[in-house]
């Protein structure tokens, strides 16, 4: 029998098996878990809507009032005019000014998509990482401003559901068969804990918990917010209210209601919670308005509400490609920025097309429409209009991520596709307003044709698990329609063989079972696949041509790829190129990509593409601000790592008080005998042993081991390709730098310096010195001294988390690494500051990714624990 202590660990180990499968299947649990969620809100449907049938709901639709629309339409306008103030209250809050047009443009399209595709703050934050990198804003300002507006919202809309459930609790609990003294108590302790935050946000106080300092808002921002909030959640409560018919529900009563079920809406993590909020509507008011006039007012308020904004914005953003445009003031400031938006913009329009297909062909054709191609279209064409225009709906879905990601080969899928659809919907229903809005989606793609140049295979693109679910829930939504438009069909296997003209349910459960297949065998095709191999060091001709396109660019931390321990990937014209190596899950690139500027934005691209494909996140290490637009486009999120310490030598000289300290220094070290010299690259060899013996007595002095991938290590070639600076007492050499240039001669740095246990001491200082007063007799203008890990991280209480934490590591976190001995040393030398960022793709963990390449640099967890 084991023991205690063996059983103990047995379930440890179980524990730790189980909690790595979570960790590494999450998104995909969390997929098949929202997937779930929808199937049961479906089945809720289904039994709320029993005494409905779907001639009812559309007599419902036929009898709305012209004048309810227009009403719809006018609080929609007022509520998105309110959304845009979400993001300028933002950014007036982090202490920004920027023009309010792209503000409004911005705020106008984050929300038009976020609230069509679902998942706000993810898709609707994407948007304003692209739009507001490209106005300045600073990656922790942009997650400020994210932060902001889904607090905001949040907030806003439980303090509003809160304040109604205290004014009308006993309207209320009778819908929801729920004590109003219990609404009331949840109601009250809603309001008491956001009376408390104002209050203790007064003057701008931060709010301590346990290490954790949030500085909360002042009063008059939670004032002006809250009334923001307020006012967007009752305008659009106000949209659907309007819809409905004459009830005897109060409009306190459902906005109340609407508060609810837009909450556990996103709760429910459904895309744009389709369902679950007309779940919630219905069987609260169903009671107290007919069900079939609820569900018409529900498909009238979805169109207007979300597909009315986005054909806006998509309006919007074409005009500004117009060349008759271009040169309007205005325009030309929100063009830029339309630049941006327009591919995520036609991605969700493109979505909502190919889902409003699906849903067609599984519901009903007027019996005019019937009657008048039963005389001119012959049966066979009307039935393979109807099974293809799904078959069209379906790939519009699948290419609409391509067309986020700016592929030529989406777009052109997209184009026909469209164009097919569209005479499809003519002929095999007349379907006017479906023809009107593929004809807008063509005019679109036509319009930003040259925002995708991106070469890529469309079926090279993994479908990530979110897409995956999203077109799982457009499946199973097509079977719940089909199920309800046709409840009272009975079902015979005769159905799949009837082909008629008034035979709508077999046509209907013919197009169900074509996406059926084959969205199943997409779903396969992309979960199965072979992935992509383990990265490779780059062989030795990848090298050559690496070196060479190294020499003629500026960067002089470029040469890290001589180490040839990193692999390799080059631009479609060779001309640029990205180094890069695997860590657990993480493809890390190290800097900027290399060479062309013009490449680069196609070398991101494809390097976040060949990372998914492998199963793994893509990580950039140690970036410039410049790249990060280039990022935000792929989907990446920035998080400032730390600050690059560069001097320019143009300038550098040893006069003058802030210099004394050093001077001193040099002059001792001059006293002490030390001699300075630079060797050559063809003479590097001559003293190589000399340089190893240096190297091992530093190593054996610090119990250290060779780092690698952002730092070089002592090999001889890698030694023997650069200059090295030496220094020299009584002919011996104590220390030496390896000197890192290019042909530009913009840039020299240092990598490997390294000392013997018998050097003076300042001979780290003097050695700085006399390197960079040789670079700058050589003719360079800069000396990059590194980088200072986590220094120059916000310590402000409205920082992001990861700047606090980071800030808070820097002060205090001495025992493991001299972060601020580091940056008090490089200051020596008087440095300008340029930030430097890590950036992660998708919804990784900047914290995993900053591990596996710390990881990566130190060879393994022994080398990071050895230094």
């Amino acid at each position: 029998m084991p023991g205690h202590n063996q059983v103990e660990d047995i379930q440890d180990t179980e524990e730790s098996a189980l909690r790595g499968f979570f960790r590494q299947y999450r998104t995909h649990l969390t997929a098949i878990a929202t997937l779930a969620v929808f199937c049961m809100v479906g089945f809720a449907i289904m039994q709320l809507t029993n005494e409905v049938r779907y001639d009812d709901v559309v007599q419902a639709l036929a009898d709305t009032k012209l004048s309810s629309i227009l009403l719809a339409l006018f609080f929609t306008a007022l509520s998105f005019l309110a959304l845009v103030f979400y993001d300028a209250n933002a950014i007036d809050y982090i202490g920004k000014k920027l023009p309010f047009p792209q503000v409004a443009l911005t705020a106008f399209s984050a929300y038009a998509v976020g609230n069509t595709a679902g998942f706000g703050a993810l898709s609707g934050g994407a948007i304003r990482y692209r739009a507001y990198s490209r106005l300045g804003l600073s990656p922790e300002e942009i997650g400020r401003v994210i932060a902001f507006v889904t607090i905001a919202f949040g907030l806003g809309l439980a303090g509003v559901g809160a304040i109604a459930l205290l004014a009308i609790a006993d309207e209320i609990a009778p819908l929801i068969n729920v004590s109003s003294l219990l609404l009331r108590l949840i109601g009250g302790s809603v309001v008491a804990v956001l009376a408390g935050m104002m209050v203790l946000g007064s003057g701008g106080r931060a709010l301590r918990i346990g290490r954790v300092s949030i500085r909360l808002p002042d009063s008059a921002t939670w004032s002006r917010q809250f009334l923001v909030a307020a006012f967007d959640i009752a305008a659009s409560a106000t949209v659907l209210y309007v819809l409905l018919p004459q009830t005897a529900i109060s409009w306190p009563v459902f906005l109340a209601v609407y508060a609810i079920a837009v909450g556990l809406g996103v709760l429910s993590h459904v895309p744009a919670g389709l369902g679950v909020f007309e779940t919630v509507i219905i069987a609260s008011l169903g009671s107290a308005v007919n069900i079939d006039a609820v569900l018409g007012s529900l498909v009238l308020y979805r169109l207007i509400y979300h597909v009315v904004p986005l054909l806006l914005a998509v309006l919007a953003v074409s005009a500004t490609e117009l060349r008759r445009f271009a040169d309007h003031p205005v325009a030309s400031g929100v063009r830029r920025i339309g630049i941006r938006l327009m591919p995520q913009l036609l991605s969700t329009f493109t979505l909502l097309l190919g889902v409003m297909l699906i849903f067609s062909s599984v519901t009903p054709t007027p019996d005019s429409n019937l009657a008048f191609l039963s005389d001119y279209v012959p049966l066979p064409i009307v039935e393979g209009a109807h099974f293809l225009s799904s078959l069209f709906g379906l790939a519009l879905v699948v290419a609409a991520r391509g067309l986020g990601q700016r592929l030529d080969g989406a777009w052109w899928v997209c184009i026909l596709s469209a164009a097919a659809a569209l005479a499809m919907s003519l002929l095999k229903a007349i379907a006017l307003v479906e023809a009107c809005f593929l004809g807008f989606l063509i005019f679109g793609l036509f319009v930003s044709r040259r925002l995708f140049r991106r070469h890529a295979s469309l079926l090279n693109q993994t479908l990530t698990a979110s897409w995956l679910m999203a077109i799982a829930v457009v499946c199973v939504g097509a079977i719940v329609i089909l199920l309800f438009v046709y409840r009272d069909v009975e079902y015979s296997n005769e159905l799949w063989w009837q082909f008629e003209f008034a035979g709508e349910a077999p046509r209907g459960l013919r197009a169900v079972l074509g996406i059926t297949i084959i969205s199943s065998a997409i779903a396969i095709f992309s979960l199965l696949r072979p992935a992509t191999t383990r990265p490779e060091p780059a062989s030795d001709d990848a090298l050559l041509r690496a070196v060479e396109i190294v020499g003629k660019q500026r960067y002089a931390d470029a040469n890290l790829v001589r180490m040839g321990d990193k692999s390799i990937m080059f631009s479609e014209k060779g001309d640029a190129f990205i180094m890069y190596g695997r860590q657990g899950r993480s493809w890390i690139a190290l800097f900027d990509p290399i060479g062309e500027r013009s490449a680069l934005p196609e070398l991101v691209w494809r390097f976040v593409e060949a990372a998914r494909a492998a199963g793994c996140r893509a990580v950039f290490y140690q970036i410039s601000p410049a790249l990060l637009s280039h990022c935000a486009d792929a989907g990446l999120r920035a998080f400032k790592l730390g600050e690059l310490a560069v001097s320019d030598l143009r300038t550098f000289e040893m006069k003058g008080g802030k210099w004394a300290n050093l001077r001193q220094t040099a002059s001792r070290a001059q006293r002490d005998g030390l001699e300075f010299e630079v060797i050559p690259p063809e003479n590097v060899g001559s003293v190589m042993d000399d340089l190893a013996a240096v190297s091992n007595a530093w190593l054996q002095d610090h119990n250290a081991k060779e780092k690698g991938f952002s730092l070089g290590a002592f090999e001889t070639d890698y030694i023997a390709s650069q200059p090295v600076g030496i220094l020299k007492r009584e002919g011996q050499i104590v220390a030496f730098a390896n000197i890192l240039v290019t042909d530009a001669k913009d840039e020299g740095t240092i990598d490997l310096m390294r000392f013997s246990p018998d050097a003076p001491k300042g001979s780290m200082d003097f050695l700085f010195v006399q390197i960079m007063e040789y670079l700058r007799n050589e003719g360079f203008a800069h000396f990059n001294l590194g980088m200072a890990p986590l220094s120059g991280m916000s310590k402000r209480e409205t920082a992001p988390v990861w700047d606090r934490i980071g800030s808070t590591v820097f002060e205090h976190g001495e025992r493991f690494y001299n972060f601020k001995g580091l940056r008090a040393f490089k200051s020596k030398f008087h440095p300008q500051w340029h930030p430097r960022y890590l950036a992660v793709s998708g919804g990784g963990n900047p914290m995993i990714a900053l591990m596996d390449a710390t990881l990566l640099i130190g060879g393994g967890l022994k080398g990071v624990v050895r230094k």
